[in-house]
C-alpha cells in the first residue's frame, strides 16, 4: 500500500473528522457531550470519537453564518414554519436558503417535514432555542459592559481632552 494512502487511513481511523468533518457534525445524542473530555456519539446516522472542544467546535459551525442563526430563530418562535415562509422572512433566493438548511439538517440543528407539497422545518431540539436565547443575553451583556466601560473613561477624560475629541475648544 501507498505510505501517503496508509498515513490517510490511519489518520482518519485515529481522527476521522480531520479528513471529512461533514460526516462528523452533530447527532441527536447531544447531552453526552456533556458528560468530559471525549465521548463517543452514536445515534442511526454518525459515530464520532473526538476532543469534546472539537465536537463543540462542529456545533458551532453550524451557526456560524447570520442567515442559518435567522433561520434559527424564526423556527424558536413557532413551533414549524413552512419554506415558502422562511423565504419570504429571510428574503433569500430558494437556492440559497436551501444551502443553508442542508448545513442546518447536517448538523442536526433542524428537521423537515413534507406535508403535501410543503416542506416544513422546525428545531431538532428545544436548547437551540436555549442557546440563542443564551447568546443574546451573553451579547446584551457584553454591549452595557462596553458602554459602562466607555462612559468611565470618557468620565475619566479631562475637559481639555473631550474639548479637542469633540472639535470644541
Amino acid at each position: 500500500m501507498d505510505p501517503v494512502i496508509d498515513r490517510a487511513v490511519h489518520v482518519e481511523e485515529e481522527h476521522p473528522w480531520t479528513l471529512h468533518p461533514q460526516r462528523y457534525m452533530m447527532s441527536s445524542s447531544i447531552s453526552k457531550l456533556l458528560g468530559g473530555c471525549e465521548e463517543t456519539i452514536v445515534d442511526d446516522q454518525v459515530e464520532a470519537r473526538g476532543p469534546l472542544n472539537q465536537v463543540k467546535a462542529n456545533l458551532f459551525k453550524g451557526l456560524s453564518h447570520p442567515v442559518r442563526i435567522r433561520v434559527l430563530e424564526l423556527l424558536a418562535e413557532q413551533p414549524e414554519v413552512s419554506v415558502t415562509d422562511l423565504l419570504a422572512e429571510t428574503a433569500l433566493e430558494a437556492s440559497h436558503l436551501s444551502q443553508h438548511l442542508a448545513v442546518l439538517r447536517r448538523y442536526d440543528l433542524v428537521v423537515s417535514r413534507r406535508r403535501g407539497l410543503q416542506m416544513f422545518y422546525s428545531l431538532a431540539h428545544p436548547q437551540v432555542a436555549e442557546l440563542l436565547a443564551v447568546a443574546k443575553a451573553l451579547l446584551q451583556e457584553i454591549l452595557r459592559s462596553t458602554e459602562r466601560n466607555l462612559a468611565h473613561a470618557l468620565a475619566a477624560e479631562s475637559p481639555a481632552d473631550s474639548a479637542t475629541v469633540t472639535g470644541h475648544r
